[in-house]
């Protein structure tokens, strides 16, 4: 089983107090992080810094969580990376759009603690 150490998180967040907040739970629990502040600058670190997985928040500027998914699900180096989305947006059409777009995993920030994102993310990374 590989540890969090070999793993890189690119966390895309605007809001930079909790990024903050992010980055040093995910560094303290052993995890590279990346973090950018909206969709444009997401698509070129994916690329970039070939993440293990993405928190991909969907209020940005600029591009949309949605279509950040949208366009890392249909890039070749990036179909199969995990993508967590993690929102304020609690409506079930949201939820779905961001299944039918592929993600992994849909989080509602307003329902989850920290813990539980860094639970998710351990998840999907086969890690838990």
């Amino acid at each position: 089983m590989s540890n969090a150490s070999e793993k890189t998180i690119l966390l895309v967040e605007d809001d930079d107090r909790l990024a903050e907040v992010y980055e040093t739970r995910l560094k303290a629990e052993g995890f590279k992080t990346k973090r950018v502040a909206n969709g444009e600058e997401a698509l070129a670190a994916a690329l970039q810094v070939k993440p293990d997985l993405i928190l991909l928040d969907v209020m940005m500027p600029k591009v949309s969580g949605f279509d950040v998914l949208d366009i890392l699900r249909n890039t070749p180096e990036t179909t199969n990376v995990k993508i967590i989305m993690l929102t304020a947006l609690s409506q079930d059409s949201d939820r779905d759009r961001a299944k039918s777009l592929g993600v992994d995993d849909y989080l509602i920030k307003s329902q989850v603690v920290i813990a539980d994102v860094v639970a998710k993310v351990k998840e999907h990374l086969n890690l838990a």
